[in-house]
């Protein structure tokens, strides 16, 4: 196995800062009225989130969030505090245009919806294994270890070209780099891990290309990419490719069990299934904030002066939930007719692998409530242990019986 395992050591009492804070199912409660009263606001940041100043400006607002990431001419994922470019290695949210583009158009084509569509069938037989294999073990089972996590990471390792087998090493890195209740070293040596693995499937792939995505990019786009830049391509699609689709599936899970009015549309509605699945996407919202930005220039943002070199924040709970997005945003309803959230972010940066993601989750949620009409959590919900101190926020583990 190629990645080794990661100890990690929390400390005594974490710190979260409030665009990260989470109350069960929704945000926490200060993040609203910051956006009523101070929508774009001064907040002191724990020191793992940047290596300059400890605060930054916190946008919350459904439009300002839309503005700011938006704008890569104001606001830059590559500028770092001290005015320095990052080295992006590949990792393209850490890259602005004309290195973003170029690297995002190689990448896009395997992502588009065309191209999504004929995974269906081959997700669903997935699917169908993965309930199976529930069924035969019998309640109560985890439904984060049996079927959260197993399916985005059954479908990341094919489109990669990922043994399945090394799922355990690079789901357990995956973690470590997202836990802020683990040091700054801890979380860049599962980095560390997490791209010298990737090193060696690249090594692979250029000796002999495959059908994977991998392959595909070293057949057309080898002599256009370095090995460190498709280290961070394949890096970033297997990081993000099953930790958000995965903790979706559990906290959505978790979410349609407490209310069962809701399940119902999901299973019983195979019309409303995309629409429903967007509504779980806005109102989780479970990435917080994305990338930071830097401001490029001085500029305003809803008002508010921000100088260039500052570090801007944007909390996509806070944006997906405000009024002018719906009047009702803090209401569950998987019958609302979609609309333009900012779960996978806006802009250039718009998460890449959002179509595969929607497309799993269309897939999953029917088949398993279908497959187990009288699932119940096998807990009650104030005992499920939510990921606290995490970048994707989720749930660690998901007890549940029928």
């Amino acid at each position: 196995m190629a990645i080794a395992g990661v100890t990690v050591v929390a400390m005594q009492t974490p710190v979260v800062a409030v665009h990260r804070r989470r109350v069960r199912f929704d945000p926490d409660p200060e993040l609203a009225r910051l956006r009523e009263v101070s929508p774009v606001v001064r907040i002191e940041l724990p020191r793992y989130t940047t290596a300059g100043p400890a605060w930054a400006w916190l946008v919350t607002r459904y439009e300002d969030v839309r503005e700011v990431l938006a704008d890569a001419q104001r606001f830059s994922t590559a500028l770092t505090a001290v005015g320095e470019r990052s080295q992006g290695d590949g990792f393209l949210v850490a890259y602005d245009p004309p290195e973003h583009t170029r690297l995002r158009r190689m990448v896009s084509a395997p992502f588009t919806g065309n191209q999504i569509r004929h995974l269906r069938p081959r997700i669903e037989v997935m699917v169908a294994e993965c309930l199976d294999a529930i069924a035969e073990a019998g309640p109560p089972v985890d439904l984060m270890e049996t079927f959260a996590l197993p399916i985005p990471s059954l479908v990341i390792c094919e489109l990669l070209g990922v043994p399945y087998p090394d799922r355990a090493g690079f789901q357990h890195t995956s973690k470590a780099r997202i836990d802020l209740a683990a040091t700054a070293a801890e979380r860049m040596a599962a980095r560390t891990q997490s791209r010298h693995y990737m090193a060696q499937l690249v090594t692979r792939q250029r000796l002999e290309p495959g059908a994977s995505l991998l392959g595909m990019l070293v057949r057309d786009h080898g002599s256009e990419l370095t090995d460190a830049e498709l280290v961070g391509i394949g890096d970033l699609l297997l990081f993000a490719g099953h930790e958000t689709t995965a903790n979706m599936l559990g906290l959505g899970t978790a979410l349609l069990l407490h209310h069962p009015d809701q399940l119902s549309v999901m299973r019983e509605r195979p019309d409303q299934v995309a629409d429903a699945v967007e509504e779980l996407l806005r109102f989780l919202s479970v990435v917080s904030a994305g990338t930071a930005r830097t401001a490029v220039i001085d500029t305003t943002i809803g008002g508010q002066q921000i100088k260039a070199g500052e570090l801007v924040v944007c909390s996509l709970p806070a944006a997906n939930r405000d009024r002018a997005f719906a009047d009702d945003a803090d209401r569950l309803d998987l019958t609302r007719a979609a609309r333009p959230h900012v779960a996978f972010g806006h802009g250039i940066h718009h998460c890449l692998g959002a179509p595969l993601a929607r497309l799993e989750m269309e897939i999953a949620f029917p088949a398993l409530l279908r497959r187990f009409p009288t699932l119940r959590l096998a807990v009650p919900v104030e005992e499920i242990p939510f990921l606290t101190h995490s970048v994707v926020y989720g749930v660690r583990s998901l007890p549940v019986a029928w």
